[in-house]
């Protein structure tokens, strides 16, 4: 959890032998991943009370609406409990030697009805805002003011009026006594004896360039800063480290597959390819002819591809996909598909099919549960070689499919896959007993990625983007209902369906809740088919159907066997049915914004226009026409903001992109899709919503040093060697993946 350099010091001494923490204190650290001396100078503040930045109550009110920080510290002179449900709030009164002033909390009333005691001294901080030309503090951050007797004056304050760390001390640390004010004692006492023990990693002439302080220092202001400056610039270090870290892996890998594996040097003129492009009814963006001369110059050169397709929905990655096997194929060489689902690998199994219905091209689909003779037959074809494409789902990695000649492995939707998978497919290509090449991989995504996370996830990737939709494609238009409309929407629906369109009904599934809302598909399900559409067809798909219903249910869709399709999210990804035209999505602002964009990909596949009606609550429609917040809720009602903040942008774009920024800035990277299962560890300190400026510097120094340097063998290169090999000692087992 931290970007020291393991080895053999003091550092790596267990915690408990830290003065103030003990055998039970450190079982509660260890719960924390705190188990070393090193761990706990990485156990970061989350957040800093600056006494240097405090203001008397009486001096408010020039800071009234001004949106700045402002510390106040005082007694609780009064609590009160004022109103009834659902006003209800809480007031306690302030108060210092200036004067007095109002908190008001909203929520959590019995908390905060209980939390202070009159007499008590708290640091307040927030902002100034007014109420009938007085100032008050709404939902201020509130801190316990009390400190060890060698830290403070007689007037209970601290000596320096500095900066004060906060660290996290939840209900587990409390059990054993462990509060801030322990936490903030004992990280006072590690600081001071084992600075001097940090060895810096980073090249000297890199923290000069880069004017970051030595790691030491970074690590030491970071607990007990000595000013603001000196803050700012620890964690700039401390940012940077963590980024370089993660960009010095990448770089590592990269250089792998680009230095020491030899791939195939494919032909790329091919007639097959010639062919296809030749018989489709419309002509290739611009997009993707760009895209596919990045993929034939990757295929032409004798080091094997890693490339990272990024398109959105309905972008045209099949054919370019489609493409590059046929190249493959013409080459001699077998292409394994892989897709994330049954389903999934049955529909492309079914474009392929189709649009190599005149191609003199052997395609076969392996899937896991299939009959023992069929699958006897397909793993013979895959062994002899007459299988040229293999489209399948981790059945194509099980032991026993052993493929002839395998060249290239593209993989669909891969962030649904581990990196031990993506191994597992691409070693079926290299032959033990033979120096038999690497066969080029190709990944792609229709999840739009936000720049800086690509550059974190997929950094020892190429990457190609199709940003350009074909031009037969109508964009699909979003359309706000409330549930106050619901007749007109089910008007709406009616004449769509009865005109041979088909409709999807989506209600979203919450963990928490999932009984819960399974049971609102399923009712609005029964009250659709019995009274609401009793002349059409409706169907019904969720969660908790087995695999064979599912796939039972969603197949007859495609056959147009259904006219309304009503479901949780599990029709999020990668279904295709061109004749759909109308995606309903109940309760839209329960969904996330990525997960919004996904469903509304699923229509609009087709020649005709598609729509997207997204349904949500009265008070919600009034807040997005009048772009406001909303009606007599407070301003930091975070949670109902956010969820204004998706259906509007739904409402406003449908650039993936866009959607994938404003996502990632909504949720945070921690929550980002693929940051927990990428094999990179979640950031600590650093922000990949606002550290980009900080990532992009570390990933040009991290990749300059491994241009230079491949295998870190310069002295210069020493300590950062040392560390890497600690640091990374686990991914490096999975070095050549992508």
């Amino acid at each position: 959890m931290n970007n020291l350099p393991q080895g053999n010091s003091s550092l790596d001494a267990p915690v408990q032998y830290v003065k103030g923490i003990g055998p039970k204190r450190a079982e509660v650290l260890e719960e924390r991943g705190i188990r070393t001396v090193r761990d706990l100078l990485y156990y970061f503040p989350f957040d800093y009370i600056d006494l240097q930045q405090v203001s008397t109550i009486d001096n408010l009110r020039s800071f009234t609406d001004s949106g700045k920080w402002i510390t106040v510290i005082g007694s609780v002179h009064r609590v009160d409990l004022v109103g009834r449900p659902p006003r209800q709030r809480v007031i306690i009164i302030l108060r210092d030697a200036t004067g007095s002033i109002p908190l008001i909390f909203f929520r959590s009333v019995t908390y905060f009805k209980k939390a202070f005691s009159p007499g008590e001294t708290i640091a307040v901080s927030g902002k100034v805002t007014s109420y009938r030309s007085r100032p008050q503090f709404v939902h201020p951050s509130i801190d316990r003011m009390t400190f060890d007797e060698e830290e403070t004056g007689p007037d209970g304050f601290l000596h320096t009026g500095g900066i004060i760390p906060k660290y996290g001390s939840g209900e587990d640390f409390k059990n054993v006594n462990l509060h801030v004010k322990g936490l903030r004692r004992i990280l006072r006492t590690v600081v001071d004896e084992y600075r001097d023990a940090i060895e810096d990693p980073l090249p000297d002439d890199i923290r000069i360039r880069l004017d970051l302080p030595v790691l030491k220092e970074a690590i030491t202001q970071i607990h007990f800063p000595d000013s603001e400056t000196s803050l700012q610039s620890a964690r700039k270090r401390l940012k940077f480290d963590e980024l370089f870290s993660i960009q010095l892996l990448l770089a590592v890998r990269r250089n792998s597959i680009k230095s020491d594996a030899f791939g195939i040097s494919f032909n790329v003129q091919s007639s097959l390819a010639r062919r296809l492009v030749d018989s489709l009814p419309f002509d290739l963006t611009h997009a993707q002819r760009r895209v596919i001369k990045d993929i034939t110059d990757d295929m032409k050169s004798p080091k094997p591809m890693n490339r990272l397709l990024q398109g959105d929905v309905g972008s045209g990655k099949t054919i370019v996909a489609l493409l590059t096997m046929l190249i493959a194929v013409e080459n001699g060489y077998q292409t394994a598909f892989m897709a994330p689902t049954e389903i999934l690998a049955e529909q492309h199994y079914a474009t392929l099919t189709t649009l190599l219905k005149d191609l003199p091209v052997t395609i076969r689909l392996l899937l896991g549960g299939q009959r023992a003779k069929l699958r006897e037959d397909l793993l013979e074809d895959i062994r002899n070689g007459s299988a040229q494409i293999v489209i399948g789902t981790h059945a194509l990695i099980q032991s026993g499919v052993e493929y002839a000649k395998l060249g290239l492995v593209i993989i669909d939707e891969q962030h649904r896959f581990g990196v031990a998978q993506r191994m597992a497919l691409r070693e079926k290509a290299l032959n033990p007993d033979t120096s038999s090449p690497h066969p080029d991989v190709l990944v792609m995504t229709a999840t739009p990625i936000p720049r800086t996370l690509s550059m974190t996830l997929y950094g020892d990737l190429d990457v190609s983007v199709i940003d350009e939709l074909p031009k037969h494609r109508k964009a699909v238009q979003s359309v706000l209902f409330t549930e106050s409309q619901t007749n007109s929407l089910l008007r709406f629906v009616r004449s769509h369906a009865e005109s041979g369109r088909q409709v999807y009904i989506v209600y979203p599934l919450v963990e928490e809740s999932e009984k819960l809302d399974l049971k609102a598909a399923t009712e609005s399900y029964a009250t659709l088919k019995s009274q609401v559409f009793p002349d059409l067809r409706v169907g019904l798909l969720h969660g908790r159907m087995d695999s064979a219903e599912k796939d039972s249910v969603m197949n007859a869709f495609i056959r147009r066997e259904i006219d309304i399709l009503v479901s949780t999210t599990v029709i999020e990804v990668g279904i295709d049915v061109p004749n759909a035209s109308v995606m309903v999505i109940e309760h839209a602002e329960r969904f996330g914004l990525s997960q919004l964009h996904q469903l509304r990909g699923r229509v609009g596949r087709g020649a005709d226009q598609s729509y997207c009606l997204l349904v949500v609550p009265d008070w919600m429609a009034a807040s997005i026409k009048s772009r406001s917040s909303l009606p007599g809720l407070p301003a930091d009602d975070s949670e109902r903001q956010k969820a204004v903040k998706r259906v509007s942008t739904m409402l406003e774009t449908s650039d993936g992109f866009k959607i994938a920024e404003i996502d990632l800035d909504l949720r945070g990277p921690g929550e980002y899709f693929g940051t927990r299962q990428s094999g990179l560890p979640e950031l600590q300190i650093a922000n990949l919503v606002t550290d980009g400026e900080i990532l992009t510097t570390a990933r040009r120094e991290a990749f300059n040093i491994i241009e230079i340097d491949p295998h870190l063998r310069s002295s210069a290169h020493h300590s950062l060697r040392k560390y890497f090999t600690q640091r990374w000692k686990d991914a490096l087992a999975f070095i050549q993946v992508g």
